[in-house]
């Protein structure tokens, strides 16, 4: 018997896949768990129609983190805090600091996108990279100057 996954079983197959499986699995464990639907020509033309229409909104998404990639690339933050010996830092620059230096400078995006190893301890310029999708990445230049 053929079905469609509705999501991802170990061993079998990701979402949308068709796989052919034993009859009594399909039957007592696939359909009625709703982990997958027959193949019937109706459900595979629905199924076609669905994964469309994801790829239509993941291509649109990529476009616009792409275009919010390149916005980033032109930006320079510039965080003041207070420093003490040697150019350390009291405390440090987190990316929740980054984040609210890009709010300020008109660029929203959610602090956790902000790929920081470690808070930033010491004065100096800094490339920080953005995750904004899976394929697009934006380094920011990060200037972290003594506050007087």
């Amino acid at each position: 018997m053929q079905v469609i996954l509705r999501e991802d079983v170990d061993k079998l197959g990701k979402i949308g896949d068709l796989v052919k499986v034993k009859d009594g699995y399909a039957r007592n464990f696939l359909v009625p768990s709703q982990k997958a639907i027959l193949a019937t020509p109706k459900n595979l033309k629905a199924m076609e129609h669905a994964k469309k229409m994801v790829s239509d909104r993941k291509r649109t998404l990529k476009k616009s983190a792409a275009a919010d990639a390149d916005r980033i690339k032109a930006l320079a933050i510039t965080i003041k805090a207070k420093v003490g010996e040697e150019g350390k830092l009291f405390g440090s620059v987190t990316t929740m600091d980054i984040a609210d230096a890009m709010q300020a400078q008109g660029v929203a995006i959610d602090k956790r996108k902000i790929m920081l190893e470690e808070p930033i301890k010491r004065t100096g310029d800094y490339t920080v990279p953005v995750k904004l999708h899976t394929d697009v990445v934006a380094d920011l230049k990060v200037s972290v100057i003594a506050a007087e």
